[in-house]
């Protein structure tokens, strides 16, 4: 268990150095984070509206802060190119990102040429509650994916804790993410990362 959740730590502190710098990137993962606590509210008694909620709200503001605001030129905090980070991020990095936004876009056009998607869905339900429930299904998919190729990429240890990791994130952004906002109405808008990895980690 030490072992595993040691993986988490690492994982989360090379999420946040390398790809977590702009204040306002924070913010909105600060505000990404709280949208996602809510959708896990919803999964127990309306699961389509928090798969909208979840892309909606959760991922627009989150893919948001890391597409427009944060840095992608060479890191002189941490002596590193952008293109090493990607090429070592455990997750998705924004290639594979690029894919699942495509996907993301393109339900609602199939589903909006093909209301009954080929049969497996009743045609008169409301098209908003079928594509909440097939954006939920993405995101489970993506997830369970991207976990399996962990295991083959790296080890069974590192694909768990990646899984655990990104379910856990909303509460782990919330703690460490929620002073941005005050160091952003300060002026500050990269964070100096002076601090150092915590022990434990």
């Amino acid at each position: 268990m030490n072992d595993f959740l040691a993986k988490v730590r690492t994982l989360r502190w090379d999420d946040h150095r390398y790809y977590h710098q702009s204040r306002i990137n924070q913010t909105l993962h600060l505000i990404s984070a709280l949208s996602f606590l809510v959708a896990y509210g919803l999964l127990f008694s309306d699961p389509a509206l928090a798969g909208l909620v979840g892309w909606l709200v959760g991922m627009v503001s989150r893919q948001s802060g890391h597409i427009f605001f944060e840095p992608r030129g060479f890191d002189t905090i941490h002596n590193t190119t952008y293109e090493h980070k990607e090429s070592i991020k455990a997750g998705y990095n924004m290639q594979r990102k690029g894919i699942l936004i495509s996907v993301w876009l393109g339900i609602p056009l199939l589903l909006a040429a093909r209301p009954d998607l080929f049969g497996l869905m009743d045609a008169q339900d409301a098209f908003a509650h079928k594509l909440g429930l097939l954006w939920l299904g993405l995101a489970c998919a993506g997830v369970t994916l991207r976990t399996l190729q962990l295991f083959v990429l790296r080890s069974p240890a590192w694909g768990l804790a990646w899984a655990f990791k990104i379910v856990t994130d909303p509460f782990h952004n919330i703690d460490i993410y929620w002073r941005s906002p005050i160091a952003l109405l300060r002026g500050q808008l990269l964070d100096p990362l002076d601090e150092h990895q915590p022990a434990e980690a």
